[in-house]
């Protein structure tokens, strides 16, 4: 069986070419698309408690999640956050920069130590402008996970609501 430091260790022996192609959220992609990807990508590790996305502030580009646990939230205006979802290895972090005004409508946090794939939004727009087979693609991605992150959104505001209504 193998270790979260064992499989970490190995994550990051892997070239960068290999670690996107391997990603699941990108699983079908062809060589082309994955080359494009991989021209976008940077390694980023974060620490337990460490902020990732901060709502509110400009959507710059996503993260593809290899290791660890990602707890996205709502700051709901109550001054607490709200846990909406957590995420883990094999999921998409950030699909505000895909959309103009390019904002991060919930913030992020590691909350165990975490290892992503960053993509720099700004290079992978232009791409899929140019390419519009890979634009299809992410989108198609994408909009699989906006809906299910807008479910755990919905999902949440019942769970509140139904507490609130019973204390």
């Amino acid at each position: 069986m193998t270790t979260q430091t064992e499989m970490k260790r190995k994550i990051k022996a892997e070239p960068l070419s290999t670690r996107v192609t391997l990603h699941p959220f990108l699983a079908g992609m062809n060589h082309t698309q994955l080359t494009l990807l991989t021209d976008c990508a940077v390694a980023r590790h974060f620490n337990t408690g460490q902020a990732i996305l901060r709502e509110g502030e400009f959507a710059n580009g996503f993260y593809l999640i290899e290791t660890g646990r990602v707890a996205l939230e709502s700051e709901a205006g109550f001054g607490e956050s709200i846990v909406i979802q957590t995420i883990g290895a094999g999921d998409l972090l950030g699909w505000s920069w895909m959309f103009p005004p390019y904002v991060w409508q919930f913030a992020a946090r590691a909350i165990e130590p975490t290892t992503a794939l960053f993509f720099y939004a700004a290079i992978l727009r232009e791409y899929c402008e140019k390419d519009h087979s890979l634009g299809y693609e992410v989108l198609k991605r994408i909009s699989a996970v906006m809906v299910k992150r807008l479910q755990a959104a919905h999902q949440q505001m019942l769970s509140l609501h139904a507490h609130g209504a019973h204390a």
